[in-house]
């Protein structure tokens, strides 16, 4: 598989994200598109990640807004945490896509996710709501930079520790690599999108079939 080993100058145009992966740390690793043959990472800027937040409906306009004029303050800071972003997400990736495999992630993916999830906590609230409590996020932390990653590790915990973690899957196309939770009626769903990988995959059997009558 291709490794993810370097961002990606920055667009002009930020891109349109995919919300298929059914937890939000699985959409987070899915900001890879062809992952197994052609990998195109869609987080080329930390705007893309900015806009990924939004798309995510983790950030509303007006904080990616002012993170955004933060960034063009502090452009080194910004890096720094689009390249955090960049490694957390694929430490998450080999981790899940192992559990998909059925195998053991890495000592090392489990030890760099875990120093994120610890950083991350720091900011963790429990507030009241309606009716009980809720966690909620340190409103002092507003231009913390990675605050968008937040609610992605922390959603990678929760699946970790819940029982979705038997029906995270692997796409079966050849060429997608993406991670999604299967929350079919008989948890028989392989594909991330069968509007898409789906679709192709039957155009090509279809295809193949031709060819061999």
């Amino acid at each position: 598989m291709a490794e993810i080993t370097e961002i990606q100058e920055t667009r002009s145009e930020q891109p349109d994200f995919d919300f298929t992966g059914g937890r939000l740390c699985l959409d987070f690793v899915d900001t890879v598109n062809d992952r197994v043959s052609a990998p195109r990472d869609l987080l080329g800027s930390y705007d893309d990640l900015l806009a990924w937040g939004q798309q995510a409906g983790i950030l509303s306009d007006a904080d990616a807004s002012a993170l955004r004029d933060y960034a063009a303050r502090y452009p080194a800071d910004a890096a720094h945490a689009l390249q955090q972003a960049i490694a957390v997400r694929e430490a998450l990736y080999r981790i899940f896509q192992a559990i998909a495999l059925e195998t053991s992630p890495t000592a090392t993916d489990l030890a760099a996710f875990n120093a994120a999830l610890a950083q991350t906590m720091i900011h963790g609230r429990i507030a009241p709501e309606a009716g009980g409590f809720a966690w909620h996020w340190d409103d002092s932390a507003a231009r913390q930079l990675d605050r968008v990653l937040w609610p992605a590790i922390r959603s990678a915990a929760d699946v970790l520790t819940s029982p979705d973690l038997e029906h995270v899957r692997l796409c079966a196309a050849d060429d997608c690599g993406w991670l999604f939770l299967d929350e079919s009626k008989n948890h028989t769903r392989r594909w991330c999108d069968m509007k898409t990988c789906g679709n192709r995959a039957k155009a090509r059997r279809h295809y193949q079939k031709k060819q061999g009558a």
